[in-house]
């Protein structure tokens, strides 16, 4: 009985700590997403990216907010070329878990997104996000214009002089580059197995504290 105890205890621990542990089933593969760059364009649809942690979270989170048509989990920040969850896992590609989020700018506006994006998790820690560790955890914004660079500094400067946050931001504001879509069991992880020890101790949680914190922007049937 003991015996059983312990394993019990383990598998419940490394569900927890191990952020987004899921085997790796083959490299990078093509999304078949409903929103392709075509799509985007033809309905003056616009994106944005954003890093927070693991991507099961981010994703949930920006999905529920009204006028996000879609959020997509990849990797961004790195150097290497159609990186694999493997290799992003060594922490040493210096790619960060990454969500590409597709908005209405009709209906929610990029400033907004960048207030769902610091009001989700915690910008004052340094590779790590909750008990997800290293470098591929790291809080980003990644800009395409320079008014969103804007939008981002301002939005800092106010969280800091209103000491929302008991320690610096250590968030980086980088210029966005490229983004590769994550494998395909990752899309939508959270809606898909909501069963999964990672899922319901760290993933569930983060998303009903955020809804519960700004429940004038989520989507109806949130």
């Amino acid at each position: 009985m003991k015996k059983n105890v312990i394993v019990l205890f383990l598998i419940s621990c490394f569900g927890v700590v191990s952020a987004c542990n899921t085997p790796e089933k083959g490299k990078n593969i093509a999304q078949t997403k409903s929103y392709s760059e075509e799509v985007i364009q033809k309905e003056k649809l616009e994106t944005a990216y954003f890093a927070s942690g693991c991507f099961w979270c981010v994703e949930a989170v920006f999905q529920s907010v009204k006028g996000v048509k879609d959020a997509v989990s990849g990797y961004s920040g790195g150097y290497k070329k159609n990186p694999t969850y493997r290799e992003i896992s060594s922490g040493t590609l210096k790619h960060a878990e990454a969500v590409k989020v597709i908005y209405d700018p009709l209906q929610v506006d990029y400033e907004t997104l960048v207030k769902v994006f610091f009001g989700s998790h915690d910008p004052t820690t340094v590779n790590r996000q909750g008990p997800d560790r290293g470098p591929q955890y790291r809080s980003i914004v990644f800009y395409e214009t320079m008014d969103e660079k804007k939008i981002i500094e301002k939005y800092m400067t106010k969280l800091e002089s209103d000491k929302v946050f008991s320690a610096p931001i250590v968030t980086e504001v980088v210029a966005f580059d490229i983004f590769w879509d994550a494998e395909d069991y990752h899309q939508e992880y959270e809606n898909k197995h909501p069963e999964n020890g990672y899922v319901q101790s760290v993933s569930i949680p983060r998303l009903k504290k955020f809804q519960a914190k700004f429940p004038e922007l989520l989507k109806e049937n949130h």
